[in-house]
């Protein structure tokens, strides 16, 4: 399968996208955000309890209290310590305080330190690493406990922590690179006393790990050190378990931010008991390979680029917010069971490029296909088409349509009267008032000739009721049609009339045309009898007429005339021909008038209002019905004679009717307009 000049096109796009976030990637540009990530993984995981025996004795406000010892505190009370939790054989103990200095109280007191250091046998020291950089020199000092204190202990090693650029403390050094050798640190020495000491560990290899962190400050027990010193607590609490001594006082500042104390809270007494948790149970948190962001990263963005190209922008946004959400949802279920951190915002971000990119080069293709298009469709129709572009066509076929043609009767006369400059500005001002009906009635306008429209309906899409909606256009004209008139008439001393044909029958239609120049139109038979249509309006003095196939499909929506059958020319057989009356010119303004009304051979009624274009009734004591076309003689007593004309039922209420005038005489009009105008009649 080939994938075409388009389906490269994708292919190219989408790779561009991976290639521009995998370089970030590299750049570490991501990195604070996945740092963040991670800590919101540790916190929606929420705390685990400890499955290692490990207590931390905490140096804090209480011991200071109860003690009532200034830091640092005297190392024989240490010794004491020492001896005191010494009786209950806890598997190691490990002191996070430096005694990198002696003791200002003199040597007995280090040496007091040093001898139940030794009486005890397991306890690890902790020394601070430290190193200089000068211009030509780098200086590294390990701070070890002094001689008489650490030549009795296991051992001693650097509790310094590792800090991310953001200064949390998310992972761990166990081996640190010291003068050209290697040094186990704290946590490591402790680590190798617990399992010398018997207590179940998985073998960790690594010299640096990221802590799987149990939960916030005080997830792993914590009693105070003055506790101990006095005896509250029972040596015997201490057998076998790992003891950390540090100082959990915000006052001694050893406290840090990890992801569970954001803040700056968790003491790193704390942070190293969970070290060794992460040691002992190994289950370090393993970040995945950079190849396998890499690896997404270029699958999501061939994937983004395809989908939205595929589907609309919201559907695909849905379907990217479900693959993004569905990974993050994977990446979380293999933190928590399997401890593997993997990288959250590459793809998420590759799937939000991918689609931002291909959302808006679509929005610029179909902008310049719309204005392509627009010269013929109206903005309904040409936003299907551009929706649903891969079903639509414009191809040349056969279709059932209705074909709308209208002309300005005596144009050309009319014209004769106006500058070049007057014509083009009253033709476009009403092209546009008859364009806009047409595309609001979903139509294609297919040309202009001159001051005459042709407009197809069915067209490219199907239009279920294409026929009527037609003939609601012709409707429509006449009434825009009407400000224009009364300007035109009250300038040139003529009015403007429109005829309307409307035909509906089968036709080719499509883009059609030479190689140099097309245009999407219509030809056939059906066409040819709409413009006919249209130029027999004059003759039978209406605005709007409709061929027999047309009336088939509009019967009963709006009001009809039937008017003759007539053989039209390059036609052999008589079509039967019908005027479409605008039933909504009551619309004009209607005047209540003192007057009766005969209604054919029914009793006289009572006139309601009269308007330019009809009649309505009350008191109506007759019989009649709706769409009924009858004599009316209407008596104004004002008014030298009775107008009489022929009036078609609108609208029957029984005792109360509304008639449409049909074609009056220009006398009985003009006693209309006298009426209407106050002059013949006065208000009931």
């Amino acid at each position: 399968m080939t994938l075409g000049k388009k389906g490269i096109g994708l292919l190219v796009r989408g790779l561009m996208v991976a290639l521009v976030v995998s370089l970030a990637l590299f750049l570490g540009l991501l990195e604070q955000i996945e740092r963040w990530g991670l800590n919101n993984e540790f916190s929606i995981r929420g705390p685990v309890p400890p499955k290692t025996p490990i207590v931390i004795v905490s140096i804090d406000e209480d011991s200071f209290d109860e003690l009532e010892f200034q830091w640092p505190w005297p190392r024989s009370m240490h010794a004491q310590f020492i001896d005191t939790l010494n009786m209950g054989q806890p598997a190691v103990i490990g002191f996070d305080v430096l005694f990198s200095e002696p003791s200002a109280l003199g040597p007995e007191d280090d040496q007091a330190l040093g001898e139940a250091i030794g009486r005890a046998g397991n306890v690890v020291l902790a020394a601070a690493l430290t190193i200089v950089e000068g211009g030509f020199y780098t200086k590294e000092n390990l701070n070890p406990p002094i001689p008489s204190i650490r030549e009795q202990a296991a051992g001693y090693g650097p509790v310094n922590l590792v800090l991310d650029d953001d200064a949390f403390v998310r992972q761990a050094q166990l081996i640190f690179p010291y003068q050209g050798k290697q040094v186990s640190g704290f946590s490591a020495l402790l680590y190798q006393k617990a399992l010398d000491a018997g207590i179940p560990a998985q073998p960790i290899q690594a010299q640096q790990i990221l802590i799987n962190f149990r939960g916030p400050p005080r997830t792993f027990e914590t009693i105070p050190y003055y506790r101990v010193l006095l005896g509250e607590i029972p040596p015997e609490y201490f057998h076998n378990k790992i003891v950390l001594v540090g100082a959990t006082s915000f006052l001694l500042h050893d406290v840090y931010p990890t992801p569970f104390a954001t803040s700056g809270e968790m003491p790193a007494v704390e942070i190293h008991a969970n070290v060794l948790e992460t040691l002992i149970q190994g289950i370090p948190i393993t970040r995945t390979p950079l190849i396998v962001s890499v690896v997404l990263i270029f699958l999501g963005g061939i994937f983004a680029v395809w989908i939205t190209n595929q589907l609309r922008p919201l559907p695909a946004m849905g379907v990217l917010i479900g693959v993004a959400a569905g990974f993050v949802l994977l990446a979380f279920m293999l933190f928590v069971k399997g401890h593997l951190w993997m990288d959250l915002l590459p793809l998420p971000l590759t799937l939000t490029i991918g689609y931002g990119i291909t959302v808006v080069e679509n929005f610029i293709r179909e902008q310049r296909e719309k204005y392509r298009l627009s010269l013929y469709f109206s903005p309904s129709v040409l936003t299907d088409i551009i929706r649903h572009r891969s079903e639509a066509t414009l191809g040349t076929s056969r279709h059932v349509v209705t074909i709308l043609f209208s002309d300005i009767r005596g144009f050309t006369t009319l014209s004769e009267k106006m500058a070049p400059e007057e014509v083009a500005t009253f033709l476009r001002e009403y092209l546009t008032e008859m364009t806009d009906s047409v595309f609001s009635h979903g139509g294609t306008v297919d040309k202009y000739i001159g001051d005459a429209i042709m407009a197809l309906y069915n067209v490219p899409f199907a239009q279920p009721d294409h026929a009527i909606q037609a003939v609601r256009t012709a409707l429509e004209f006449q009434k825009r049609l009407r400000p224009l008139s009364e300007r035109f008439l009250a300038k040139y001393g003529r009015e403007v009339v429109c005829g309307v044909g409307i035909n509906t029958g089968e036709a080719v239609v499509g883009t059609m045309g030479s190689a140099q120049r097309f245009e999407y139109t219509a030809i056939g038979d059906a066409i040819n009898l709409g413009a006919r249509l249209e130029s027999i309006t004059k003759e039978y003095e209406t605005s709007i007429i409709i061929s027999q196939s047309t009336y088939e499909e509009i019967k009963g929506q709006c009001l009809t005339r039937y008017l003759d059958e007539v053989r039209l020319k390059g036609k052999e057989i008589p079509v039967k021909i019908y005027a479409v009356l605008e039933e909504d010119t009551r619309q004009e303004p209607r005047v209540e008038v003192a007057g009766e009304v005969t209604v054919g051979e029914n009793p006289r009624a009572r006139i309601r209002d009269i308007s330019r274009s009809g009649i309505a009734i009350n008191q109506f004591q007759g019989t009649v019905g709706t769409g009924d076309v009858t004599p009316l003689i209407i008596h104004v007593p004002t008014l030298p004679r009775p107008i009489q004309l022929q009036g078609k039922v609108i609208w029957n209420g029984k005792t109360t009717v509304g008639f449409l005038s049909l074609n009056p005489k220009p006398e009985d009009q003009a006693s209309i307009e006298k009426v209407i105008a106050g002059k013949g009649g006065e208000a009931s």
